[in-house]
């Protein structure tokens, strides 16, 4: 959990947002993605595990980084986990 915490926070400063409107930034893009005309594009939104029926920023955040590790891309986090 710190891990998300400090990555989201560190995604606010790197946008000059506040973490709170990273959130909302993140769950508007998350909504779009759940209603995308594309059926393919909804089913890659769908599979974000989460505990309700909309996953979270943070549920997101979880999996996107996740899948990175998983792809061997984790050089795509450096940016945002090193100040």
């Amino acid at each position: 959990m710190v891990e998300r915490e400090m990555l989201l926070e560190r995604l606010a400063r790197v946008n000059g947002v506040t973490v709170e409107d990273m959130r909302t930034k993140i769950a508007a893009r998350i909504e779009a993605g759940l209603n995308d005309p594309s059926p393919e594009r909804r089913v890659q939104w769908e599979r974000i595990p989460c505990a309700g029926d909309i996953p979270t920023p943070e549920e997101w955040l979880c999996y996107s980084v996740e899948r990175l590790k998983e792809d061997g891309r984790e050089d795509l986090l450096r940016r945002y986990l090193v100040d």
